[in-house]
């Protein structure tokens, strides 16, 4: 059987690739750019630096600054107007995951319209938006090379997930060295996405011999540096593994799948505005646990390209090894309960069966290698507390 990988057309990787943007745009033949991005990246002097870069070439780039963390229906309408009422070509996607899923949103709908909800799964988005160049400022997402964007519907607390090319970025400009301004939480929560990403990948339902390759060398790449990065932000050989790591991470997901964690973990998000990474955290030992009986084999591949196993350890050594490793990360990074996140117990309790709804028809969980019942995913988010 044979299996069709998805990529950016053009993928620029290592530190300085972001001041390439106006090589990208010319071999694209764009020349008016809209710079989607928050005001953090204003503030740190990125959105400026890309604008310098432009203005040597003769090119000036409008700024859209107002994404926030998890994009809702709202937070993008202004930046889709701004799309329909400009004279834009393409999107600079600048930031972290949730300004590069915003452009991604704002992309589509700039040109064809309609809302947000006629774009969710299952329905699956193969026109092309605007072109999207994305440079990415995190390591963790990996949006800048996924066919996904996630928007949530705030009348109903829903992420929606959206599918298809027309989500896919048509370049990637992926510099490391744009995360050495990341605070210890961010780099944290990312980091543990992109782990994420990569385990979920490898033991989809849906991997691939191509998805395969790129999870496990992610692993390898975050496995030993997401502790170094998290002590020390300045390494930049941490950082540099880290934001490739990412990157693969990405390519990975993108072209088999995620699967239950990823699936309950956007309700938390939703509900409770958690960062998706940390809801991420919160969620892979106790995934992971109930998912091992059904891909012994391969969790144990995980654990030995994560560097906590050897080939010399059983399948259950390494497993156990796994789990004992995931436990020790959340510590290690800080990663709070859902309680000492600061949740209401009586709320996070009502809203389980309805959380375990939502994570069912988002798809995710079907991709698992154990796939849960509502029942089994309510008890697992028991088991967070």
């Amino acid at each position: 059987m044979s299996t069709q990988a998805i990529l950016p057309r053009i993928l620029q990787v290592g530190e300085g690739a972001s001041a390439q943007v106006p090589a990208i745009l010319a071999s694209l033949g764009c020349t008016r750019p809209l710079i989607i991005t928050d005001k953090m990246m204003v503030e740190l002097g990125y959105v400026g630096d890309i604008q310098r870069c432009l203005a040597e070439q003769q090119l000036k780039a409008d700024v859209f600054d107002d994404t926030v963390p998890e994009p809702t229906v709202s937070s993008i309408e202004a930046g889709v107007d701004k799309v329909r009422n400009g004279n834009y070509d393409c999107i600079i996607a600048l930031g972290g995951g949730s300004p590069i899923d915003s452009a991604k949103a704002i992309g589509i709908l700039g040109k064809f319209g309609g809302e947000m909800r006629d774009y969710k799964f299952p329905r699956v988005v193969d026109q092309t938006g605007f072109p999207i160049i994305a440079i990415p400022t995190t390591a963790g997402t990996g949006s800048e090379v996924t066919r996904f964007t996630i928007i949530t519907n705030e009348v109903n607390d829903e992420k929606m997930l959206c599918v298809g090319i027309g989500f896919m970025p048509v370049a990637a400009l992926v510099d490391y060295s744009l995360t050495l301004s990341l605070p210890k939480r961010i780099t944290a929560d990312t980091g543990i996405d992109a782990l994420t990403h990569a385990m979920e990948a490898y033991v989809s339902r849906k991997a691939n011999p191509f998805s395969d390759s790129q999870a496990l060398s992610a692993m390898r790449l975050i496995g030993p540096n997401l502790r170094r990065v998290y002590r020390d932000g300045a390494d930049r050989e941490a950082r540099e593994a880290m934001m490739l790591g990412s990157t693969l991470a990405g390519l990975a997901f993108s072209n088999a799948s995620v699967a239950l964690v990823h699936g309950m973990s956007r309700p938390i998000g939703a509900a409770f505005h958690v960062p998706h990474g940390l809801s991420n955290a919160m969620l892979l030992p106790v995934v992971t646990e109930f998912s091992i009986p059904a891909a012994a084999e391969r969790y144990s591949d995980c654990a030995r390209a994560i560097g906590v196993a050897s080939e010399s350890d059983s399948t259950d050594e390494a497993n156990r090894k796994l789990l004992e490793e995931l436990h020790e990360l959340n510590d290690e990074l800080e990663v709070p309960t859902p309680e000492l996140f600061g949740i209401d117990r009586n709320e996070f309790f009502d809203l389980m069966p309805n959380m375990a709804e939502q994570a069912l028809h988002s798809g995710s969980p079907g991709n698992n290698p154990r796939v849960p019942t509502v029942d089994e995913m309510i008890e697992l988010y028991r088991r967070l507390w």
